[in-house]
């Protein structure tokens, strides 16, 4: 998807950003903003960027944004996509390495696939930093989000939605991609929270890697298949909304639909009434945030090991603030 008016975010002057662990009950866990303009960063370096693919609104907006906000810190960057191959993230790598960078940012493909190009990273001491998915070894900081508290804080919502912990019902949960780490943090996080409600029963469909075209016929036959639902949470907005389409074909308007990731068609759907929940993962603040870290670490600065962006759980109560039909996600950055 085409990223849309990032200029409007990006002009706005950015802070190194100290970042706090999520918090319960209100759900906003947003950063807050402590030291001064890194505008004059002491060093000019070479930024390296590895995404893992194009294929969804999120990652294809992560590109531009790194490279707009890195652009304005009169930063060079390199940016490359894996296609959602390792072999490929792998070269990728080594490519950038060729070219000068002093710098990686990596979205990995997944946790073990870039062994090989951070390995070369570490011998040519370039510092990498993970941003969105982690990797199990080599990186610098991981710049990310806590999927296990924003899938609690999304099933916490949902809980008060349904009148408290003494709701009933079944609730559809329609899952991502088998073994990934994102999938399995927002079903603990969501299935850790509805514990709280033991009258709801969770039913989980196949897997449908955030697909919404996947996600439409499982929900098809999990509707068809179980009586008395109540809600459906997706493990992204995008597979969620495929599940509220279904839900106003079959005219099931009672039933609740909630996600993850702040995807603006799912923001403006709470407006209309026609979606619940969302907690943003900010994609704008998420690339900021790296460059950010990238400039810390090369002003001789420590980071910390996991970064925290943070997030805020939308709904109805507070859409009015998030929803902004030129942008693709929800924003954090005001």
């Amino acid at each position: 998807m085409k990223l849309k008016k990032l200029s409007a975010i990006l002009a706005i002057t950015a802070t190194t950003l100290s970042l706090v662990a999520c918090g319960n009950n209100g759900g906003d866990t947003s950063s807050s903003t402590t030291e001064g303009s890194q505008d004059n960063s002491s060093k000019a370096f070479k930024i390296g960027f590895s995404n893992c693919s194009q294929d969804t609104p999120f990652f294809a907006n992560m590109t531009p944004i790194i490279e707009e906000y890195a652009k304005s810190k009169d930063l060079e960057v390199v940016s490359l996509n894996a296609d959602n191959d390792t072999t490929k993230q792998n070269k990728d790598i080594q490519d950038l390495i060729s070219q000068g960078i002093d710098v990686l940012i990596i979205n990995p493909v997944n946790e073990d696939g870039p062994t090989a190009g951070i390995e070369a990273c570490n011998k040519n001491n370039i510092p990498v930093i993970t941003v969105d998915k982690n990797v199990t070894k080599g990186n610098t900081a991981w710049v990310g989000r806590d999927n296990k508290v924003m899938g609690r804080l999304v099933g916490e919502r949902l809980i008060e939605l349904l009148g408290g912990e003494d709701a009933t019902g079944t609730v559809l949960e329609i899952q991502g991609t088998a073994g990934s780490t994102t999938m399995m943090n927002r079903r603990d996080g969501f299935h850790e929270a509805l514990e709280k409600a033991p009258g709801l029963k969770i039913v989980q469909s196949s897997y449908c890697d955030y697909d919404r075209s996947k996600a439409i016929p499982a929900t098809q036959d999990l509707l068809q298949a179980n009586k008395d639902v109540v809600a459906i949470f997706g493990h992204n907005d995008d597979m969620a909304i495929g599940a509220a389409q279904v839900c106003k074909e079959q005219k099931q308007d009672n039933v609740l639909v909630c996600g993850v990731d702040g995807l603006m068609e799912a923001v403006l759907k709470i407006e209309t009434q026609e979606y619940h929940i969302t907690a943003s993962n900010d994609p704008v603040l998420l690339g900021q945030t790296a460059v950010d870290a990238a400039i810390k670490y090369m002003d001789g600065e420590s980071l910390d090991e996991f970064i925290d962006a943070g997030t805020v759980v939308i709904d109805q109560k507070n859409v009015a603030e998030y929803a902004d039909k030129k942008l693709d996600f929800a924003t954090m950055v005001k």
